[in-house]
């Protein structure tokens, strides 16, 4: 698994329960949903709990935290999130007097909190404690049941902006993604049915269950054939964005013919990843990277057309594969923006630009419009001075903007943006795949006394220490063509993680075993040498 995966938001945003151990992760549920009054008390907002453990296996659970406008909670109170999370229950008091004290909450003030649930069988359990918890501070809940995770970062966004994102119902999610959907595939030409047909791997999840629900509305202008539906089968297991992106196969129970386009959600339907096999039977993965690069070539060839001086940027992670990033810069001519891993850190930075691209490899990500931009393209859409091409172009980004869920990344969202830019531009997957080729590359693992001796600089591109591996790294990396490697400290475990890439994949196994063996000799390694890779 590699670094993106392990550290899932699920981790990083608020609290993870395993099964339950000392402290019942019903208590820890609970102690989610004062958590989340808190939150709601300060911010005077309405406030998010999703329980739900992502792409974890089906038998771990926990809960995300959302802030008003839809985004991912403060990382200061993640840190609350965490110390209260781990509270037992005799210090539990003790640790709410602590965070009320340090952030300066009027208690009197009213709070509102929306909880949303994906499939699991914990969940319905879990979500009640999170009411409780709510109730017990007095604050004020609604129940949305079974949502997607990007669903209710949706729900929450449209509460505290009093309608302008949108209604904040499930129906008015439906409405609003599909009548944009169909706006946009409205300006492509002669599609068959063979275009409009999309394979859906649902990760047996909570995704699944919201596809059936919309299939209906998008008056088959996108023919679903859904797999991996709930029906059978565990959630996540041996399916979804997270299997198929690790594994790089197919996942279990979807059939595939070659050549037919395929995607796959994650268990809570916030990553998406898309694949094909060629006439040979080879699997073919367009994971976040290439998402990315489609979704920012059409946009900045909508600008042009319109006219629109916006600046346009993809923010990217050290995990970008190489080719992508030379493709965007020197082809596309797009800005490039390397932040350090993690969903939070790609969202700030694309806050910055007036379109911000960010899709980590893992499938998860999303396009943020600026309130400058999104008032330029309507007023060039009601310019009645602008020539056909410039209002075409502005009609269609304003579709665009309507059809992304700007709040969070969004498997559904993303894959009616896809799916529509696909059938504008008239590509195949095939086409889609052959704009840039992957460099081959490597990601290991390596054991380490004590993870923090490794410091890492330049968006975690470099390794400040210990001292002289940085010297090695590139010394090793020297030795082979289009060759690249950085090393990063796991946020979980005791392990390095290594990541390397190469014009050959031979190249890329012997840069990843080699720089190993770097970080072995001078991190203090743990355990028997790294072996070459066979």
């Amino acid at each position: 698994m590699s670094e993106e995966e392990e550290e899932g938001r699920v981790l990083t945003e608020s609290s993870s329960f395993p099964h339950d151990g000392p402290v019942p992760r019903s208590i820890k549920a609970v102690q989610m949903g004062l958590m989340a009054t808190l939150r709601s008390k300060k911010t005077k907002a309405t406030i998010g709990v999703m329980v739900t453990a992502s792409h974890n296996p089906e038998e771990d659970n926990g809960v995300k935290l959302i802030d008003p406008m839809g985004e991912m909670v403060t990382p200061m109170w993640e840190c609350y999130a965490t110390q209260l999370a781990n509270a037992e229950q005799d210090d539990l008091l003790t640790a709410l007097k602590d965070i009320i004290e340090k952030t300066a909450i009027d208690m009197s003030q009213e709070a509102n909190v929306f909880v949303g649930k994906d499939t699991r069988s914990s969940s319905a359990r879990l979500s009640q404690a999170v009411l409780d918890g709510v109730t017990s501070l007095g604050g004020h809940s609604k129940d949305y049941g079974l949502v997607t995770t990007p669903q209710l970062h949706y729900m929450v966004c449209c509460q505290n902006t009093q309608g302008k994102y949108g209604e904040a119902t499930l129906e008015g999610y439906y409405n609003k993604l599909c009548q944009a959907f169909i706006q946009l595939t409205r300006n492509a030409s002669n599609c068959t049915d063979d275009q409009k047909h999309l394979c859906v791997d649902g990760a047996n999840g909570i995704g699944a269950l919201k596809v059936r629900e919309m299939e209906s509305r998008l008056k088959n202008e996108l023919q679903i054939s859904l797999f991996n539906d709930g029906s059978k089968g565990k959630l996540n297991h041996q399916c979804g964005a997270d299997f198929v992106k690790v594994q790089q196969k197919p996942p279990t129970g979807v059939v595939i013919n070659p050549g037919e386009r395929c995607c796959s959600f994650d268990g809570d339907a916030d990553r998406i990843v898309y694949y094909y096999l060629d006439s040979e039977g080879q699997f073919h993965m367009l994971d976040g990277d290439k998402i990315a690069t489609l979704i920012s070539t059409f946009l900045k060839e909508l600008l042009t057309q319109a006219g629109l001086d916006l600046k346009i940027a993809v923010v990217q992670t050290a995990y970008a594969n190489g080719s992508s990033t030379h493709y965007l810069e020197n082809k596309m001519k797009v800005i490039v923006r390397c932040t350090k891993t993690g969903v939070k850190h790609l969202h700030h930075a694309a806050q910055e630009f007036d379109i911000g691209v960010y899709f980590e490899a893992n499938g998860h990500g999303t396009v943020l419009f600026s309130k400058t931009a999104e008032e330029k393209i309507q007023q060039l859409t009601q310019d009645t001075n602008a020539n056909d091409e410039s209002k075409r172009a502005a009609l269609l980004l304003q579709n665009t903007v309507n059809v992304i869920n700007q709040t969070v990344g969004d498997a559904i969202s993303d894959m009616l943006l896809i799916e529509a830019i696909l059938a504008i531009k008239g590509m195949t997957v095939q086409q889609w795949d052959a704009i840039y080729r992957d460099l081959p590359n490597r990601q290991l693992k390596v054991k380490v006394s004590d993870r923090r001796v490794i410091d890492t600089t330049d968006a975690e591109r470099r390794a400040v220490s210990p001292e002289g591996l940085q010297e090695a790294i590139d010394s090793l990396v020297k030795k082979h063509k289009q060759a690249r490697s950085f090393v990063r400290p796991s946020g979980t475990e005791d392990v390095v993680r290594v990541y390397a890439e190469a014009e050959t994949q031979e190249s890329a196994d012997a840069l990843a075993h080699e720089v190993s063996l770097a970080v072995y000799r001078l991190a203090g390694g743990v355990g028997d040498e790294p072996k070459p890779l066979h």
